[in-house]
């Protein structure tokens, strides 16, 4: 199929997904199976989120799961969706980037990101820092430095190695206004959560577009780029993804009643065993397209045409993972992406 010149670049995004009765080795090698396949298909990027102390994703060490997706991928960008970056040194991240970029050149991105990506009380145990606004700002424009080209890339007499001129790209992530404040005073283009945070979605992207500011010290593209996460599942028939999709809504349920799970089983009825009201804020939690191909590529076209998007970023649970291979190529198809040549 060929893309229509409207389509614009769709990517994914993993937190590496458990389902009951997997280990955690059998989740990042499903994982595996899976970036190699979008590789195939000609989706853009492939990023991994942050989280921690939680059974159902083990995505906890990001750099070390792009290290290990990027031996079993040629083409497909891959990168942090994101680092949560007062979670961590700077330095160390700039280090641990900067060695990805220089294992695969102009194949990594850095999307970094304020919230803990977990519970306060293994934030506390991550000695987490400073999340104000002017504090992760400041920390962003060290690792511009210590990314960008030498000699410059010094802050005092602290260099990033490796990690100096391999310019990683830089991305800013957000489920409000405040992301959207610090990727337009920094010029970075900005990804917003819509898959679990929508509320803010148009204020925030209105505030990013209207305060861009192109020559930052720290821009990393000359205009606004807007890139927007929906959940995504796509089967031959609508019936069947909507069945499929009671996963997910299990999954948001149990996130949001504090007791997160692996990955249950799809059921007939997912009032028989979420309570509705739990039901309503599962359902409410982010922007989502489920059904066939033809009505999710619909839906997805009138989602990039509402807000203007440049990008769109996908996340798709399934308990049989399978499923979630077979979203992604069914999604492929119909979004006319180009398939990666051979050989």
């Amino acid at each position: 199929m060929t893309a229509p010149a409207s389509r614009v670049r769709l990517s994914v995004l993993d937190l590496v997904p458990r389902s009951e009765g997997m280990t955690p080795a059998e989740a990042i090698a499903a994982s595996r199976t899976y970036a190699e396949r979008l590789d195939e298909l000609g989706y853009h990027r492939l990023w991994i989120a942050e989280h921690h102390n939680t059974g159902t994703f083990m995505s906890s060490a990001t750099a070390l799961l792009i290290a290990h997706l990027g031996h079993d991928t040629r083409r497909i960008r891959l990168g942090s969706g994101g680092v949560m970056l007062p979670n961590h040194s700077p330095l160390m991240v700039a280090e641990y980037y900067g060695t990805l970029a220089t294992l695969f050149p102009d194949r990594i991105d850095l999307g970094l990101g304020r919230a803990p990506g977990t519970d306060p009380m293994t934030a506390s145990a991550l000695a987490r820092r400073s999340a104000e606004l002017d504090d992760v700002a400041s920390d962003v424009a060290m690792l511009s430095r210590w990314l960008g080209d030498e000699p410059e890339n010094a802050v005092g007499s602290v260099r990033a190695v490796p990690g100096g001129g391999t310019g990683v790209p830089l991305w800013m992530l957000g489920s409000s206004t405040g992301g959207a404040a610090v990727a337009a005073a920094l010029g970075l283009p900005f990804s917003f959560a819509s898959h679990f945070a929508p509320a803010q979605l148009r204020q925030a992207l209105d505030l990013y577009r209207q305060n861009f500011t192109a020559d930052a010290p720290t821009a990393q593209v000359d205009a606004p780029y807007v890139m927007a996460g929906v959940n995504a599942l796509v089967a031959p028939t609508t019936e069947e993804a909507e069945h499929l999709f009671t996963t997910s809504q299990q999954m948001a349920a149990a996130i949001r009643s504090g007791r997160p799970q692996a990955l249950q089983p799809p059921v007939e009825d997912i009032t028989r065993v979420v309570p509705e009201e739990l039901l309503r804020m599962a359902d409410g939690h982010g922007v989502r397209m489920v059904g066939d191909p033809a009505q999710v590529t619909d839906q997805l076209q009138a989602f990039v045409d509402e807000y203007a998007l440049d990008e769109v970023i996908t996340t798709t649970y399934t308990f049989d993972p399978a499923m979630r291979v077979r979203s992604a190529e069914l999604l492929a198809d119909a979004w006319g992406l180009t398939p990666a040549a051979e050989g």
